[in-house]
């Protein structure tokens, strides 16, 4: 028989209508707000409202997927999600990388386990911060803090509301921003010298187009296998290395000693 998938019990996961107007009241930040498909009356009403104000992105679900985030407790059609860990204001996070900050933006990343790795490789690589977008992505979950090994507790993470517009601004501040997607210049000819950005795209969709049209330019990895595409981490990680290569200074070739 078929093994059935046990239910999620994130502490992280606020269920009810009392417990999520409590939530909203309190002030601690909230990834994202589910509202069951067909539920969105009475109290419902006021709450999707107060979440909205707040700039936490609603999503309808059905009650399967509801009884399965809340491990069986009442939810009566409603359930938040709080941020594991506190977000970063990207404007701090520029501040403190001093004159040539380097950064990696997810495009609407969607897999916990993906962002997790990416800001895992992101701290071992020596950037100074990761940006989400506020909607269409993955939040700071339990899942992505766990997928991290504790690269959360010294990365900040910075939500914003468009990736697209955020590149722009980025850019207005010295610092290149180069979009992780096929059909592009090499990944190690291309100079990351300065300020850096590297843009990663969605584990479906890659890079979206408005996006990858306002980066200064797109660089790609060799595919010489039957395969089309890398794992969104696994791509990213191999260039946040050479950035951090270049960064360091470090020769890639070292000759050979004649016997």
């Amino acid at each position: 028989m078929e093994e059935r998938q046990k239910p999620n019990r994130d502490e992280n996961i606020v269920a009810g209508r009392n417990a999520v107007a409590e939530l909203l009241r309190s002030g601690r930040e909230i990834d994202s707000l589910y509202i069951q498909k067909g539920e969105l009356k009475g109290s419902a009403v006021s709450l999707v409202a107060k979440a909205r104000q707040q700039g936490i992105p609603v999503k309808e679900a059905d009650s399967r997927k509801l009884d399965f985030m809340c491990g069986g407790v009442n939810h009566q059609g409603i359930i938040a999600v709080a941020a594991a860990w506190s977000y970063a204001e990207l404007s701090d996070i520029l501040e403190s990388a001093g004159d040539s900050p380097f950064l990696v933006v997810c495009d609407h990343l969607e897999d916990p386990h993906n962002l997790g790795a990416v800001i895992r490789t992101a701290e071992a690589a020596g950037a100074h911060g990761v940006i989400i977008p506020k909607r269409g992505g993955v939040g700071l979950t339990t899942a992505v803090a766990k997928a991290s090994a504790g690269a959360v507790e010294h990365l900040p993470v910075a939500r914003v509301a468009n990736i697209a517009s955020t590149v722009k601004e980025l850019q207005k501040k010295g610092i290149w921003v180069y979009c992780a997607d096929m059909d592009g210049q090499p990944w190690c000819s291309t100079d990351y010298s300065g300020g850096v950005a590297l843009v990663v795209g969605s584990e479906g969709q890659g890079v979206s187009r408005i996006v990858r049209e306002a980066c200064d330019a797109t660089v790609a990895l060799p595919m010489l296998g039957q395969v089309n595409s890398l794992n969104a981490s696994v791509a990213a990680g191999i260039i946040l290395y050479e950035i951090c290569r270049q960064r360091q200074g470090i020769n890639p070739i070292v000759p050979k000693k004649k016997a």
